[in-house]
């Protein structure tokens, strides 16, 4: 992200030269202009339309403090029973982030879950940096190097996830932590340079049990999690 984007740049330069030709017309306002100012005005300040028009979607309220409604807990209290140090962490995280849903961030998840894997074995940095917290991704390119430096390659096929589900949450300062117990089939197999298997094996189907948590800072603009701890769940 810190390195010279050549397209944003460009893109830069045309809105530039857009808003030069446009100043003109934007600078000036005659009594048309009043009239639709008066107009707009007038919708802002008249009665809302009633929630039972088919034709309007009623947003989720917020309640004091910026706290979802209770009814809004009912994902929460669907995914987790009430009283559990689960439903409580979800409750947290949801408290955060209004938008937050358990079951959908356990498919977002899987699918970063599923990614990772295929990247590692391919020594896929780029897709890597944008998931791992930089702890993670030092680890994770400190063990590719050390593949590489020895003239291993690992072939990896990602049969799919058994189970996925989420075991504990909780609000750190504003940072919601999420962690999850994957079970997963995976076929991966490790050579060297002469082709030799050196590790795994290259048509059994293997059942892998991980525990990973995933972060995200619930102020900040950035909808995406990322992982910030691994360990296998034996």
């Amino acid at each position: 992200m810190g390195s010279f984007d050549v397209v944003t740049f460009i893109f830069f330069i045309v809105a530039v030269v857009i808003f030069i030709q446009l100043r003109s017309v934007l600078g000036r306002r005659d009594s048309s202009d009043d009239a639709r100012i008066e107009r707009r005005r007038a919708r802002r300040e008249a009665p809302p339309i009633p929630s039972d028009d088919p034709k309007v979607v009623t947003l989720p309220s917020r309640g004091k403090d910026g706290e979802p409604q209770p009814d809004q807990m009912e994902a929460i209290d669907a995914y987790a029973p009430r009283g559990t140090d689960l439903n409580e962490g979800l409750r947290g995280v949801k408290a955060a982030d209004p938008s937050f849903d358990p079951k959908e961030f356990v498919k977002g998840a899987s699918m970063a879950y599923e990614m990772i894997v295929t990247a590692y074995a391919e020594g896929d940095r780029k897709t890597l940096r944008n998931l791992l917290s930089r702890d993670v991704y030092d680890g994770f390119v400190a063990a590719i190097e050390e593949r590489e430096a020895a003239g291993q390659t690992m072939r990896s096929n990602f049969v799919g996830i058994e189970k996925s589900a989420i075991t504990q949450a909780e609000m750190k300062g504003s940072e919601a932590n999420l962690t999850l117990r994957i079970v997963s089939q995976l076929i991966s197999a490790t050579f060297d340079a002469d082709g030799k298997l050196v590790d795994g094996d290259a048509e059994e189907v293997s059942e892998v049990n991980d525990v990973w948590t995933f972060a995200r800072d619930t102020r900040s603009r950035d909808p995406n999690w990322r992982l910030i701890a691994t360990e296998a769940d034996q």
